[in-house]
């Protein structure tokens, strides 16, 4: 059975766009070699860290949500730890609760994306 989680990471400021998307492009591509199902990503963009991570006080954010079997994590942290682009990471399983609620939020963006502005002004 597929399960579903979040994983969030963090690059190092120091690359370019060019890398950074190239890191990204790397693990999706690396969970989908692996029957992961990609749900939804999110660019989080450039954040101040909350503390410093290898003297770097800034970081690439970055989220993918995706459905996968639960061995794939051992294998996609394992390659996250030997990636020396990234500061951080982080991934969690999702329960139910925490589905709906993504799923809530994405909806409500989309709809406050596609509601032009004049609009809203009313």
């Amino acid at each position: 059975m597929l399960n579903r989680y979040e994983t969030v990471f963090i690059v190092t400021p120091v690359l370019s766009e060019d890398q950074m998307k190239e890191t990204v492009e790397k693990y999706t591509n690396f969970l989908k070699e692996h029957g992961a199902e990609i749900i939804y990503t999110n660019n989080w963009g450039m954040r101040k860290l909350a503390y410093p991570i290898r003297k770097k006080n800034t970081g690439f954010y970055y989220l993918i949500e995706f459905n996968a079997e639960g061995s794939v994590i051992a294998d996609l942290e394992v390659a996250y730890k030997r990636d020396e682009r990234l500061l951080r990471f982080l991934t969690v399983s999702l329960d139910k609760y925490a589905i709906a609620y993504n799923e809530k939020k994405r909806n409500a963006k989309k709809v406050a994306d596609e509601t032009p502005a004049n609009e809203e002004e009313k």
